[in-house]
């Protein structure tokens, strides 16, 4: 393998799948990235048998070839390089890398015993704007569950109800769902969260549409010059839908910037109640306000100007709150509930394709 490359784009492929590269695996080669020519193109990959990212360069291709090196010393090396042209010349299990100042050798593994994941054969494919599907990753994936013991709430669900698709995650604490339009393809997929963390990084800026293919086990990402294949989630996810209440006792619609301060100020006076923050909504007094008590540091109250109807109290965790408060994008801000043992909703009125509950506390 002999050939040439731009700094730049080396680097930006190494920064986009090396991060799946597994170093702490039981296979050596899981901690490698495979670099390979393919029809006058360089594809830099990285797998740790769940997910595999593939991002594709333009490279001048003068000899073919492929060889697997250490994934986190050829990101932090290239990063490390100046821009310019950087030539990388193959030979035997051997990579040297030169630039106009640098002449470096890195040791490899040959790309024979590089595990691939199986090719998706028969799937459903469709498509769905990049901007659409960034922000509805941004607002919903952080509400999966980390915790491995129940691996169905570790995914994210994306799925179709009466033509429109939704995409919804929770770790049975809070729930985040986004509907993202209409659909005519019927979709039932469960993704995990960290292979969409993983897209998020892919997706970048750029406003590239988002081919989706899938089967029954796989899940197919490709935009621009990057594909990203990650297994589903083995499981049925539960029937949230049932937890969204539709009426409230009471409501408040306030300013969101309003909120997160009051919310923050709060939040310094309940680390000690781990995060837990006291709301009291008052229609009489057309006000919401947060009080947050610590026995060692004092205690605050934090109000907020509102257009209230009903009167009521609830006790939720400060950084769910916030996180969900975050994760909106407009001005305004309703927040409802129904008791204090009710689910609690948050949604922007003028956007309600996005709705976010929170679980209550014990008071």
């Amino acid at each position: 393998m002999k050939l040439q490359v731009t700094q730049e784009n080396l680097n930006k492929a190494l920064g986009s799948v090396a991060r799946v590269a597994n170093s702490r695996g039981t296979l050596p080669i899981l901690a490698n990235v495979l670099i390979k020519t393919s029809n006058n193109r360089l594809s830099i990959a990285a797998t740790n048998l769940d997910i595999a990212i593939t991002h594709y360069i333009g490279a001048k291709v003068s000899q073919e070839g492929s060889i697997t090196v250490p994934a986190r010393l050829m990101q932090d090396f290239v990063s490390s390089l100046p821009e310019g042209i950087i030539e990388l010349d193959l030979q035997e299990t051997k990579l040297h890398v030169t630039t106009d100042q640098y002449k470096s050798v890195v040791n490899g593994i040959v790309a024979d015993d590089f595990p691939v994941m199986p090719a998706i054969s028969g799937g459903k494919s469709w498509k769905v704007g990049g901007s659409l599907f960034k922000k509805a990753l941004q607002q919903v994936v952080f509400a999966a569950s980390s915790d491995e013991t129940r691996p169905v709430l570790t995914g994210v669900l994306l799925q179709t109800l009466a033509g429109k698709l939704y995409m919804a995650a929770t770790d049975s604490y809070r729930l985040a769902e986004k509907q993202l339009g209409a659909n005519k393809e019927e979709v039932l997929l469960l993704i995990p969260a960290s292979a969409l963390h993983d897209l998020l990084r892919i997706l970048g800026d750029a406003d590239d549409e988002v081919t989706i293919t899938h089967d029954d086990q796989q899940v197919l990402f490709q935009v621009g010059d990057a594909e990203l294949v990650a297994r589903l989630v083995d499981g049925k996810y539960p029937d949230y839908k049932k937890l969204i209440p539709e009426n409230f006792a009471t409501k408040a619609t306030l300013q969101r910037a309003d909120l997160i301060n009051v919310t923050k100020v709060s939040s310094l006076f309940a680390r000690e109640s781990a995060g837990s923050v006291t709301i009291e909504v008052d229609e009489a007094a057309k006000q919401l306000s947060i009080r947050s008590v610590a026995s060692q540091l004092g205690e605050n109250t934090a109000t907020a100007p509102a257009k209230v109807k009903g009167s009521g109290s609830i006790t939720l965790n400060a950084r769910y709150l916030l996180d969900a408060l975050g994760a909106l994008s407009g001005d305004e801000v309703m927040f409802g509930f129904n008791g204090k043992l009710e689910p609690t909703l948050l949604n922007d009125p003028a956007q309600p394709d996005y709705q976010h509950i929170i679980m209550p506390l014990k008071s």
